[in-house]
């Protein structure tokens, strides 16, 4: 060994990013959730040096309802139902996707059915996501109710596990109709053209605040705020724009518990008029 040999040292020792995990939940299947999702999550990583953002998606509604519940995501993207439930479940509530108007529910039809009004929907089969879905279940079935449909006579309700899989079942006439809300319908408009133009929106529900953003409350309060910074400002660079529009959101904005005060108070008038959520 020459005697000019020095050993080198380096000056930080590297250790393993701690993993958050950020659940989003079943606004698409896995597949394209991650597609859409993923690059929000590379932004946050690429602003966030000392700690890595883990996207998980669920196959389901109920899936995604159980890890909630079991405290097993440190960050989530729940509908704003489940983000009123989370509060159960010892998360806090920092943000919310922006854009309310568009979070509304929507009834499609084939265009060549032979439904036009209420009085058509007489023991007609009609698909939902998930009976936990607030956009595109509750909302529809609320509005079929002030319509003057008994939802739990006049209609069957099947419950399918997806967004795609609701409007898909209304393209196959596996049922007559189908109830999803604006965003999935928008996304699906622009990735299946083709299906998308043998369908139609018949109706259109009113609009309730948006989808939330949640933390468990073991996260550090200092993380919490520098992701929230980091969401509710990417809409003004030209990156985080990118990823915004592929998710067809303008914004996030912040928000907290009262911010759900309107949908409390939809969940209640729900529960008392059509049935307990579960």
């Amino acid at each position: 060994m020459s005697n000019n040999y020095s050993p080198t040292y380096q000056k930080n020792k590297v250790l393993d990013k701690k993993i958050y995990i950020l659940g989003v939940h079943p606004l698409h299947n896995p597949k394209h959730l991650f597609e859409v999702y993923q690059p929000l999550v590379d932004y946050l990583n690429e602003n966030l040096k000392d700690i890595t953002i883990q996207l998980e998606a669920s196959r389901n509604y109920d899936s995604f309802n159980e890890k909630l519940s079991l405290r097993h995501f440190a960050f989530a993207l729940p509908n704003p139902y489940q983000t009123l439930k989370s509060l159960d479940y010892g998360y806090k509530i920092f943000g919310k996707m922006a854009d309310d108007e568009k979070f509304k529910g929507i009834i499609i039809v084939r265009k060549d059915s032979n439904i036009i009004d209420f009085k058509d929907l007489k023991d007609k089969k009609i698909s939902y996501p998930a009976s936990t879905a607030l956009a595109a279940t509750m909302l529809p079935q609320y509005f079929l109710y002030e319509n003057g449909i008994d939802i739990n006579k006049d209609l069957k309700n099947i419950y399918v596990g997806s967004q795609e899989s609701a409007i898909m079942s209304v393209y196959l006439k596996a049922t007559d109709l189908g109830a999803t809300w604006t965003q999935p319908w928008e996304i699906f408009k622009k990735d299946r053209p083709n299906i998308a133009n043998e369908l139609k929106v018949l109706w259109e529900t009113k609009s309730l605040p948006n989808n939330g953003l949640v933390a468990r409350n073991d996260v550090p309060e200092e993380l919490i705020n520098r992701i929230g910074n980091l969401l509710f400002n990417m809409h003004l660079d030209s990156k985080g724009m990118l990823i915004l529009k592929k998710i067809n959101l303008t914004h996030f904005e912040k928000a907290n518990s009262e911010t759900y005060d309107e949908v409390k108070n939809f969940i209640n008038k729900f529960e008392k008029d059509i049935r307990v959520i579960k």
